[in-house]
């Protein structure tokens, strides 16, 4: 069974910096992307960053400059430094994988909480 965990978030100044983390355990699956998406209370969940196996890089405009996807040495491992982090970051961030487990399929972590307030 494919797992996806996510860790990092927590209480932030605006301005600040957070390292998100995920990881995927399991077995029989590829790695096709991977990314963050972030939801606000009322809002809908939004595309924050995706990488995938060649590590091209997708954000979204609102981030882009201020926060960097990238997997680690593992390829069922990614992060995303957020820097200069704003009150309008504050969100619940989720990991997603999009993997091959006898066919392509997305995967979901249970979400990390990023807080972003003085």
């Amino acid at each position: 069974q494919v797992q996806v965990v996510e860790s990092g978030g927590g209480l932030v100044q605006p301005g600040g910096s957070l390292r998100l983390s995920c990881a995927i355990s399991g077995s029989i699956f590829s790695v096709i992307t991977m990314g963050w998406y972030r939801q606000a209370p009322g809002k809908q969940r939004e595309l924050v960053a995706d990488i995938d196996s060649r590590g091209s890089t997708k954000y979204a405009g609102s981030v882009k400059g201020r926060f960097t996807i990238s997997r680690g040495s593992a390829v069922n491992t990614v992060y995303l430094q957020m820097n200069s982090l704003k009150p309008e970051d504050t969100a619940v961030y989720y990991c997603n994988a999009r993997l091959l487990v006898g066919s392509l399929g997305d995967y979901w972590g249970q979400g990390t909480r990023v807080t972003v307030s003085s």
